[in-house]
């Protein structure tokens, strides 16, 4: 009761309208640092992967020189354990002065320099994952030190706060962000802390406040990790709570990209990048962008794949059938095409013949249906009723974009 007591007092002035920043119109693309940097503060002895000013320029400087602003990935996030450990005089908060010499404003110039945005991480509670300041009791004084250090993107997570007081926070905060005038993109972990606690989630009212959000697990550098979080995904109660309030400005984040990473075969990249480009997720790459395989970047900069997330129309991808190891995705949209992911998570070492109806994802069941292989970059011919094909096994994927004839429809 007490905390419920404060955090209203802390929040009535900041009585909250909708977002409406106009932006996020497609998926967002970038690169996140916390799955593959987490918080590693040892730049004495580990100066490449420490959390640093260095590390993100060197991020900046990948995104730019090796094609990925390109393609759309034009941000570069900042996550936990950037700031000191104590607001300034004026309850500001401030780089840590070793790790960031130059401070944020200036490192946010030299990335816009490279035609790369900077996004940062705040915390709604009283200290952030990490033990930081939080933003609890300064949400307007972050929202213009933010603004006034030209961010471009901020995540709000939710450790050391009260989950009751999550639906008049968060929205409070992106109130605060509207009153700076400067657009900037808002991404909340709101409804993944009312999952975990129980509490029912409102979605529809989340997408009013929120650009982005999580709502389940963090991704850790596992093929198990992956499929689980598709799987919460591909739960059709789970699709009818939240994947149909997806679309143009506001879109669910099932986390970041470990593609590139170690622990993924190559068949499992290509899932995980089809399946998160299926549901319309933000593609936030975690991976070290100055290292990366010419296999992961290929796949990562498919122009066919990437085109399937960045569809205007902004639908989110869902399963349409499952079989034993074998499932079938599929995505609506513009122009009447369809993309679908034939998906064979079986381990036994065999390749399995998947077939998708053409019906069963919205397509005429007469008449031809062109099939294009987007990882193969090849037009495989016209069918009618359905499509079949072998699918690798250990979680391998065949992605195809289905286009009826302008006859059909």
């Amino acid at each position: 009761m007490l905390a419920r007591l404060i955090v209203a007092s802390v929040l009535c002035a900041h009585l909250a309208a909708a977002l409406n920043n106009g932006l996020a119109r497609t998926p967002p693309m970038g690169w996140l640092a916390w799955e593959r940097f987490r918080c590693d503060l040892n730049c004495k002895d580990d100066p490449d992967n420490c959390i640093n000013e260095q590390l993100f320029l060197d991020m900046g400087k990948a995104l730019n020189e090796s094609g990925w602003t390109k393609l759309g990935y034009d941000r570069v996030n900042i996550d936990d354990c950037w700031p000191s450990h104590e607001r300034d005089a004026q309850g500001r908060l401030v780089a840590d002065p070793q790790r960031f010499p130059h401070g944020i404003k200036w490192l946010a110039d030299q990335l816009k320099g490279m035609g790369v945005k900077l996004g940062i991480y705040e915390d709604y509670g009283t200290k952030t994952c990490g033990g930081y300041p939080g933003t609890l009791g300064h949400i307007s004084t972050d929202a213009d030190t933010f603004a006034s250090w030209d961010i471009d993107m901020l995540k709000m997570d939710g450790c050391n706060s009260a989950v009751s007081t999550m639906d008049e926070g968060y929205p409070a905060i992106g109130n605060a962000l509207n009153k700076t005038g400067r657009p900037i993109l808002y991404s909340c972990s709101w409804p993944d802390y009312e999952r975990a606690s129980g509490k029912p989630i409102n979605y529809t009212f989340i997408a009013q406040h929120c650009n982005m959000w999580r709502n389940f697990n963090d991704i850790q550098d596992s093929w198990q990790s992956v499929y689980t979080i598709i799987d919460y995904y591909g739960d059709p109660k789970n699709y009818e709570a939240f994947g149909k309030v997806a679309g143009p400005g506001n879109w669910n984040d099932p986390d970041m990209l470990i593609v590139g990473d170690f622990s993924l075969s190559y068949e499992q990249s290509k899932a995980q990048f089809a399946f998160w480009c299926l549901m319309a997720s933000p593609l936030f790459m975690s991976n070290d962008l100055r290292t990366i395989s010419d296999q992961a970047k290929e796949i990562l900069q498919n122009t066919e794949v990437i085109a399937v997330n960045q569809d205007p129309m902004g639908v989110q991808g869902y399963r349409v059938s499952k079989s034993g190891s074998q499932e079938v995705w599929c995505k609506p949209m513009q122009n009447h095409t369809v993309a679908v992911i034939l998906w064979n998570r079986s381990s036994g070492g065999m390749h399995a013949k998947i077939s998708v109806d053409f019906k069963a994802v919205g397509l005429p069941s007469t008449g031809n249906v062109s099939v294009r292989d987007l990882y193969e970059h090849q037009d495989l011919g016209s069918f009618s009723g359905s499509f079949s094909t072998y699918v690798n096994p250990s979680g391998g994927v065949a992605m195809l974009k289905l286009t009826p004839s302008p006859a059909d429809y």
